[in-house]
């Protein structure tokens, strides 16, 4: 309160009670005052996966997705990338496809997934691809692609390997296939005769097929009974459209296989030569 007019303080200075207020009001120098930082900062993209290179297998011939999971995209732009070396080649930016091989596409999956679709995958598509977010700095993914190539092999009854084999007329044909180096089986084993599929022929009667898949490889066997003339020719075994193994099989009515003909005129050859060179010999000492 201010002193009233003819109080014993009134004849003290106007700015007494203003300096005698001021030690309890005013902040101390040396106090620091307490900064708040008001300021909203943008989201930042980031891979909803917490790895940023990834090693993705596929088999020959099938199709295969590349995953790019990217969330907080915050109008940035998602491209996909080939690494050759130190060049890299543009496949997607955005949703657009640039690659001049139509296999290749985007397909975008909700709510964030960005993946590349290779179609009927080759060795040449093998190797490392980028996924890259157009942010300050880039964003980089990679995703290493395997594609593997299965081994076809086939075999006759006791295991042996031979291009050509030989059956006589009413014999049981019996042919295996073995198949390795399959990743995920996603196709069936087919047996041809020629171009006819043997494996739900009921016309002829006596085929039958026994496949098991295994892990990582693949089991088929082909059974035919009483075989005969017509069942002569190329018998192939596949797993989808690009894995293929071929042998030819012929069946004889009794009669000995042109090869075993073969072998046995190339065996005699030495054998004759040698007869004629004694026959020689002898002539020439008696003269």
């Amino acid at each position: 309160k201010r002193p009233r007019a003819g109080d014993p303080f009134d004849t003290f200075p106007k700015n007494f009670w203003q300096e005698f207020s001021s030690p309890f009001t005013d902040t101390p120098e040396d106090e620091e005052l307490e900064i708040t930082d008001t300021t909203t900062h943008e989201p930042f993209p980031f891979f909803a996966d917490p790895y940023t290179t990834v090693n993705v297998s596929t088999q020959l011939g099938s199709n295969v997705f590349l995953h790019c999971r990217v969330n907080d995209l915050q109008g940035k732009t998602v491209s996909w990338m080939r690494r050759k070396g130190d060049d890299l080649a543009l496949i997607t930016f955005g949703r657009h496809t640039y690659s001049g091989d139509s296999r290749y596409s985007l397909e975008f999956e909700e709510p964030n997934d960005w993946k590349l679709l290779i179609q009927y995958a080759n060795e040449r598509d093998e190797g490392p691809y980028e996924c890259q977010v157009s942010s300050h700095p880039p964003l980089v993914l990679l995703a290493y692609l395997t594609v593997i190539v299965p081994h076809v092999e086939i075999l006759d009854e006791r295991g042996s390997t031979t291009p050509e084999k030989y059956y006589k007329a009413g014999s049981t044909i019996e042919l295996q296939c073995v198949i390795s180096k399959i990743p995920q089986p996603s196709s069936y084993i087919t047996w041809r005769h020629g171009t006819r599929m043997l494996n739900y022929d009921t016309s002829r009667g006596g085929i039958s097929v026994k496949t098991d898949m295994l892990p990582g490889r693949a089991l088929s066997r082909l059974y035919i009974a009483n075989a005969n003339r017509h069942d002569t020719g190329n018998y192939t075994c596949m797993l989808g459209n690009d894995i293929t193994g071929t042998v030819i099989v012929h069946v004889l009515n009794g009669e000995e296989p042109a090869a075993m003909q073969h072998a046995s005129a190339s065996l005699m050859r030495p054998i004759l030569s040698v007869v004629l060179f004694a026959v020689f010999a002898v002539m020439i000492c008696r003269r």
